[in-house]
């Protein structure tokens, strides 16, 4: 028979130790930051290969090299010959013939560099997520319910590499001096995409679920709305930007507000069947640009009175913001167009788009998880 025990003895050698306050919830924070932290990373190098991708149109560099390898083109031209054999496949294509014929094989390489320091741009932002996602999976980083997105964000990444080749073969074609807009505008319109994810999920990991689940129920369902209408038209407005650069329908019709002196440019739907005119005119598409310019600060303008009646400080200062951002790139926008859209300000329209989509997700995100807040706001 066991032995009986004094209520009053030590037993502080068989207890077993105390479990840390707050130990998971410090392990879930922790994980949370690891994947914010990395996403960060991703953020800022998708916003250089958009920038990156912008200055390779621009310099007419992106069918300098016509083909796609994804691994041995990792290694640039190291000899001679092989510099004689890349220049030997760009003389072939109609844009060498057609429009760069006698260009130098100094003048080739300037354009091919740029090309390849796109692709390798590419290539090193694949790394970058294949390596910190499988670290993230290994060390069990990931917080409960995240895998499938961040997976889903190397699967956008993946598809983007392949869409860029669709669009460079377009170039390729019989007739053509650059790549087929539309397919132009899928590749600007899949890094938005890819940007806007990621920024999404920077917001939604900075904030515990906890949190997150009890801020939704105070917040708004109407400024909710209204940023997301201000989110689809200022998208949609991207992707007509990126037709705009297509066609090069930003350095025409420089006058503002009007267009050859008149509302409509001349000859908007000329070209035969119409359709084509919504990809190929460059009047209609910079006219269509336009016009959603103005929609969309329209748009932003009732979002932003609207937030003015919000009781939350930090919602009404996100769309501060975002009026702010929109304002100056619609400005951006005007003095592009009447600067014959040199490079520097195109790549400053592009940049300020990325922003004012920043600006937009954070105001849309604080309509639905409202910040806590004090009664004295």
């Amino acid at each position: 028979m066991a032995e009986r025990r004094s209520i009053f003895e030590d037993v502080s050698e068989t207890q077993k130790p105390a479990a840390t306050p707050g130990g998971i919830s410090r392990d879930r924070t922790r994980a949370r930051r690891l994947v914010r932290g990395w996403l960060k990373i991703l953020f800022a190098l998708v916003v250089v290969m958009v920038a990156v991708g912008g200055l390779t149109r621009l310099t007419d560099s992106g069918l300098s090299i016509t083909e796609w390898a994804p691994l041995s083109g990792a290694i640039p031209p190291l000899s001679e010959a092989d510099w004689q054999a890349e220049f030997e496949a760009y003389r072939a294509i109609p844009e060498y013939q057609l429009q760069n014929r006698g260009m130098s094989m100094a003048e080739f390489q300037v354009i091919y560099w740029w090309e390849w320091g796109h692709r390798q741009l590419g290539r090193f932002i694949g790394l970058v997520w294949a390596v910190g996602f499988l670290g993230l999976l290994v060390t069990r980083n990931i917080p409960r319910g995240w895998s499938l997105r961040l997976l889903m964000l190397g699967a956008l990444g993946g598809a983007q590499g392949a869409i860029g080749w669709w669009m460079v073969a377009s170039g390729l074609e019989e007739g053509m001096l650059d790549v087929a807009s539309y397919r132009l505008a899928t590749h600007l319109g899949l890094a938005f995409l890819i940007l806007s994810l990621i920024a999404w999920y920077v917001m939604r990991l900075g904030r515990a679920e906890s949190e997150l689940l009890a801020a939704r129920r105070e917040g708004d369902r109407k400024l909710k709305g209204v940023s997301t209408g201000v989110m689809h038209l200022a998208f949609l407005q991207i992707i007509v930007g990126a037709l705009v650069a297509g066609i090069d329908a930003g350095r025409n019709y420089t006058d503002w507000p009007l267009m050859a002196g008149g509302f409509t440019p001349p000859g908007m739907w000329a070209i035969e069947p119409v359709w084509r005119n919504l990809f190929e005119n460059d009047g209609t598409v910079q006219f269509i640009h336009r016009m959603l310019g103005y929609l969309v600060l329209l748009m932003g303008l009732v979002a932003w009175v609207m937030a003015l009646r919000s009781a939350r400080k930090a919602t009404r200062g996100a769309f501060h913001d975002m009026m702010a951002m929109l304002v100056v790139q619609v400005a951006i926008g005007i003095m592009t167009v009447m600067a014959s859209a040199p490079w520097y300000m195109a790549i400053l329209h592009q940049v300020g788009a990325v922003l004012l989509m920043v600006l937009i997700l954070r105001a849309r995100f604080l309509s639905m998880y409202p910040l806590k807040q004090s009664i004295r706001g």
